[in-house]
């Protein structure tokens, strides 16, 4: 079992230790990733939400070279207590070596794991939402509540709660208890949450705001937190997700976001504040182009319509009026149904019968659509439905109207076999 030195100094990022064990982690293009035991160690494990620490270990030879073997993750095994460190130089059991943990990262994961236990007391206090998981990311970190809904109101009052107590810089402390102290504290409601977990625990508290039983590494005030900063908020599967940074990520999001504002109110060229009200009526001026380009796009596409059916003749008691579209003559496949349905609609006896493709590649998949005059009495969607599953595509529809997809390699045997199917005479493509 590895001795955790963090658990009796979260600040300590220098120790002496012997490797007692080596194993192979992994091996990929010849190239090995070793799994080092040491009998003591003040790297941190991923655990309870918090990332591992990197760092390096330090063997000195007897000549007093040194080798320095960084580390790329640490792992706990659960069973035997063990702590791995990951490493892609292997060094010897019996080694002396010395320990050196990334400062800044270690800090980083304090700040944000001690802001997650203040935040989610923070939530119990103002709304009654217990914290069910926690999760500390390169530059954000999540909590998930079990709640319905926070209102803005709510996520103002604990965020102002929160940043109150780091503010008054209340000493963190640590203790660890046995489980019946535990459990007598937990029945009390001295205790936000009890682990399931036997043997004693390790409780970190805030005091007179908080105690949580916790493995993590903390700071020793609430001053260390320096400042906490509610980013987002989502409806997940188990309640809301509620996304948020302390510290210098604070100091950094507030900075980028300020920046990305500023921006956009230069491209603008309206003050800052004056920001959303611009986008506002950007997103008003672009809704309203878009219903007026659409209505011209079905005018354009009514006055093609009146075209194909006038320029094609009646053979064998039909109208085949067969197009194969691309863009930028037509955009997208929705336009390519609603000329169909245009033509069918100009005249009558007439088929129409679409193909469209998103560019000039015989390879590239193919949209079909296939539509009748209602004079006529075949079924598009089971005649489409019917020829396409021969050829591995797919599609359906109504009598009237299908729609399917093809490949674009077997376009033309699937178009003939479409027009034998439902009667139609082979008309020249327009």
């Amino acid at each position: 079992m590895t001795e955790r030195l963090y658990y009796a100094d979260a600040f300590r990022t220098n120790f002496e230790a012997v490797i007692t064990d080596i194993q192979e982690i992994s091996r990929a293009d010849g190239k090995s990733i070793w799994g080092l035991a040491l009998d003591r160690s003040a790297f941190y494990p991923s655990s309870g939400g918090q990332p591992y620490d990197t760092g390096r270990l330090i063997a000195t030879a007897p000549s007093g070279a040194e080798l320095a073997a960084e580390i790329v993750n640490v792992e706990e095994d659960e069973a035997s207590g063990i702590v791995w460190h990951h490493t892609a130089k292997p060094l010897l059991a019996g080694t002396p070596v010395r320990g050196v943990v990334n400062q800044v990262r270690r800090f980083d994961h304090m700040q944000q794991h001690s802001g997650q236990h203040l935040l989610s007391a923070a939530f119990i206090q103002i709304c009654g939402a217990p914290t069910v998981s926690f999760h500390l990311g390169n530059t954000t970190s999540t909590i998930d509540l079990s709640a319905d809904r926070l209102s803005e109101d709510v996520l103002r009052q604990v965020a102002e709660l929160a940043n109150r107590i780091i503010a008054e810089d209340r000493p963190v402390h640590i203790q660890t208890i046995s489980r019946g102290e535990a459990e007598a504290m937990f029945a009390a409601g001295e205790l936000r949450k009890l682990p399931s977990r036997a043997g004693d625990l390790r409780i970190v508290e805030i005091a007179g705001f908080d105690r949580n039983a916790c493995g993590g590494t903390h700071v020793r005030s609430t001053g260390q937190i320096g400042g906490l900063h509610l980013r987002s908020t989502e409806k997940v599967k188990q309640g809301i997700r509620v996304e948020f940074v302390c510290g210098l990520r604070a100091m950094t999001a507030a900075r980028e976001d300020f920046l990305t504002l500023t921006k956009a109110a230069r491209q603008l060229s309206v003050h800052l504040a004056e920001t959303p009200e611009a986008i506002g009526r950007l997103l008003a001026d672009a809704k309203a182009a878009s219903k007026q380009t659409q209505a011209l796009t079905g005018e354009l596409l009514r006055y093609r319509a009146k075209e194909l059916v006038r320029d094609t003749p009646v053979m064998g008691g039909m109208r085949c009026v067969q197009l194969q579209l691309l863009p930028p003559e037509v955009s997208d496949s929705g336009q390519a149904k609603l000329l169909a349905s245009k033509v069918v609609a100009e005249g009558e006896k007439t088929v129409a019968l679409v193909s469209w493709r998103p560019r000039v590649d015989k390879a590239a998949p193919a949209t079909l659509i296939l539509a009748r005059s209602r004079d006529l009495t075949f079924d598009c969607g089971a005649v489409l439905k019917e020829i396409l599953t021969k050829f591995g595509g797919r599609g359906g529809g109504s009598p009237d109207l299908a729609q399917g997809s093809a490949d674009g390699e077997h376009l033309e045997p699937v178009l003939e076999a479409i027009r034998r199917k439902s009667g139609v005479p082979a008309a020249p493509q327009t």
